[in-house]
């Protein structure tokens, strides 16, 4: 008896970060969401059953969005129309009650499993979505975990999923109460990182038929899908510079994939076409942006680069200067990612500060001793990091590392050329979504931190504590001495 198959093409973004402008390399454009969209314009009139999804954070990472709030990022996003988009970390950044605004603005569904009113246990948003495709039934369940929704935790009547098993169940109960529909294939979208989607497949239920994982958050670069417990799972590490690609051939009878074939798609002048259309109002926020922030801000004394999270830049060590010498501290702990751009000076105009550091977050300041402090570096530094996995952290001047790779030892830990000792006591001053996370991220509990004097927030807003900076200091300097110095 013949079988039955069809074809199935589900082009896939994550982490966009309002990503929305293309870069000039060697003489060709390179991303933005013009000749994005173009492309998944293109898939769409080439092919029959096409899907594009979006596994979180369209929000926050560039002046654009964030000086409207993710309205403009909705508007872009409704032209290029996404099939379906889950909700990442940064989604929640401007509050849950706006966030919840944008969905009404938003023409695509957004789907999530795990925000949920903790008064009723009420859902803010549709958990998953069956979309019939060519007589097919293609299951999207959206997922989030605890450990990623740091901002969430600010907001006391919402809930979430605490964890990778917790989020393993939640699929199971979805895709079981779907046993009466003939579900052809089943995604799981998720912003959770590429460590933790490795997880959660391994807790699937093979007989739940989850089919792929479309994934984002940890901005990873895959060559291929990785593949656990026979489940591709996938991520077009961040921006617009990339597209994913699966073509895949369904078993209808078995509700399976029968082949597949994955693959990174630059997003080029070579092969993808402009969407001048989306172009114009692109134009229009940037031109108004533009005009508002193009003043001169400062004047450094060279061109900073930060050309990746997980090592020490010198504009990773020129912001947390910033923080120190504006604050008063001993020492800043800031995080990498919080950088959105690879380089900055030697002429900085308000435009390039707001874009290439675009969080309006706190600052706390937080006491820790010299047994935390070594506890918080060796955490921060663990083997994960170094491929970019987890969080990672820019050190302020007058903080010297030394730490072996092989052995995975702290070698030194020294403050202003003196080696720490467990009783020393540092105030050190750390962002607001870190400070929410600690124990993930830092490895200390916010009950360890009480003494000798409580946190408290120190600076209310960072983008008007950092305008303020550079405003009143000229041909800033980063010295060339390493802070973290790493023995492989």
């Amino acid at each position: 008896m013949a079988k039955n198959f069809k074809k199935l093409t589900i082009l896939h973004s994550n982490d966009l970060h309002g990503d929305f402008l293309a870069k000039e390399i060697d003489d060709s454009l390179l991303g933005g969401v013009s000749m994005l969209s173009g492309y998944v314009s293109k898939v769409r009139r080439e092919e029959e059953n096409v899907v594009y999804a979006i596994a979180g954070d369209m929000f926050r990472g560039s002046l654009i969005d964030s000086e409207y709030k993710g309205i403009s990022t909705i508007e872009i996003m409704n032209m290029i129309a996404p099939d379906v988009v889950t909700l990442g970390n940064h989604e929640v950044d401007y509050g849950i009650a706006h966030l919840l605004f944008l969905e009404k603005c938003a023409m695509f569904p957004i789907i999530n499993a795990n925000l949920y009113l903790t008064t009723n246990n009420v859902r803010l948003f549709d958990s998953h979505i069956i979309l019939e495709i060519d007589g097919m039934n293609v299951l999207f369940i959206g997922v989030l975990t605890e450990e990623v929704m740091a901002q969430a935790k600010l907001e006391k009547l919402i809930g979430s999923i605490v964890n990778v098993e917790e989020a393993a169940r939640e699929v199971g109960k979805i895709c079981d109460s779907y046993r009466n529909v003939d579900i052809d294939f089943t995604v799981l979208l998720t912003h959770i990182g590429i460590e933790a989607d490795k997880e959660l497949a391994a807790m699937l239920d093979p007989r739940w038929g989850v089919d792929i994982i479309i994934g984002g958050h940890s901005h990873t670069l895959l060559e291929k899908p990785v593949e656990v417990a026979g489940i591709p799972i996938v991520q077009a590490a961040s921006g617009t510079a990339q597209i994913g690609r699966f073509d895949i051939m369904v078993d209808t009878d078995l509700n399976s994939i029968d082949s597949y074939e994955w693959q990174l798609i630059p997003i080029n002048s070579e092969n993808c076409p402009r969407d001048t259309q989306l172009e114009e109002i692109i134009l229009k926020y940037k031109n108004e942006t533009d005009e508002k922030y193009n003043r001169l801000l400062t004047r450094l004394a060279d061109r900073y680069t930060h050309p990746q999270r997980n090592t020490e830049t010198s504009l990773g060590k020129l912001f947390a200067d910033a923080y120190k010498d504006a604050l008063g501290v001993d020492m800043v702990f800031l995080g990498s990612g919080s950088i959105r751009g690879n380089e900055m000076g030697p002429i900085v105009r308000h435009y390039d500060l707001m874009q290439i550091f675009p969080y309006n977050d706190a600052t706390w300041v937080i006491y820790v001793n010299g047994e935390q402090l070594r506890r918080m570096i060796s955490h921060i530094l663990r083997e994960e990091a170094f491929f970019g996995h987890t969080e990672f952290y820019q050190f302020s001047r007058g903080l010297r590392i030394e730490y072996d790779r092989k052995s995975k030892e702290l070698i030194s830990v020294s403050y202003n050329g003196s080696e720490i000792k467990n009783n020393d006591v540092f105030k050190m001053a750390i962002q607001d979504y870190h400070f929410q996370s600690m124990d993930e991220f830092l490895n200390v509990g916010h009950e360890e931190i009480q003494e000798p004097k409580k946190p408290k927030v120190i600076s209310t807003n960072n983008t008007n504590m950092l305008e303020e900076f550079f405003r009143h200091h000229e041909l800033i300097r980063v010295s060339e001495e390493k802070r973290l110095i790493i023995h492989e």
